[in-house]
């Protein structure tokens, strides 16, 4: 059965509204393995509410809207990558923080998570000026540490030729773009999100 790990070049791209999506489209489970920050609606909280699906319970939950390790320390909580381990429930959508080299703990980062698992992975990369830079990067890091990628989604205003870029320098799957939507609902996220990629799997 299917199970996904979306990570983004950067944070604030919109790779939760991916998740979203994807969640919705293939009737998975969502798992955030650390949320930081949880004085507005959680990434977990609004998954579920975008989807109605089934949401798996965060290992950590730290209020500091930080890097997970700063986060962590704040509070005096320990993150131990042992208690990461991904739930035996399929199909499933795991979702990072940031980027791939977010610390995790002040050993291991997200991409070290990632790869650890072995499963596929969705690179989240908006289509604005600098993503071509973040975007190879990103999966030069991924493919270095041998975390099979699944292909790139793009989250903005189309620009064809970046987006073809990134695809044939990174020799990688280009899944779909999903615009910006000025209004959030179920019914918005999931129209857009089956025009966006409709042969996601």
């Amino acid at each position: 059965m299917t199970a996904f790990v979306v990570t983004g070049t950067d944070t604030g791209i919109g790779k939760t509204v991916f998740s979203a999506g994807l969640t919705a489209a293939l009737g998975a489970t969502y798992w955030k393995p650390v949320q930081a920050g949880i004085e507005e609606e959680t990434d977990s909280e609004f998954v579920a509410r975008l989807t109605g699906r089934p949401v798996w319970p965060e290992a950590y939950r730290l209020k500091l809207p930080a890097s997970p390790h700063i986060a962590a320390e704040t509070e005096g909580v320990i993150i131990d990558p042992a208690r990461l381990a991904p739930p035996d429930v399929r199909p499933l959508v795991i979702e990072g923080a940031g980027g791939l080299m977010v610390p995790l703990t002040d050993r291991m980062t997200y991409l070290e998570m990632f790869a650890h698992w072995g499963l596929p992975v969705i690179l989240c990369a908006r289509t604005a000026l600098g993503t071509i830079n973040h975007s190879l990067l990103s999966l030069a890091a991924l493919r270095s540490a041998g975390v099979p990628v699944h292909g790139v989604a793009f989250i903005g205003d189309p620009v064809p030729r970046v987006e073809a870029t990134i695809c044939d320098l990174g020799a990688v799957r280009r899944l779909g773009r999903l615009p910006v939507l000025p209004q959030i609902d179920r019914a918005t996220l999931n129209q857009a999100f089956t025009a966006a990629f409709p042969d996601l799997t």
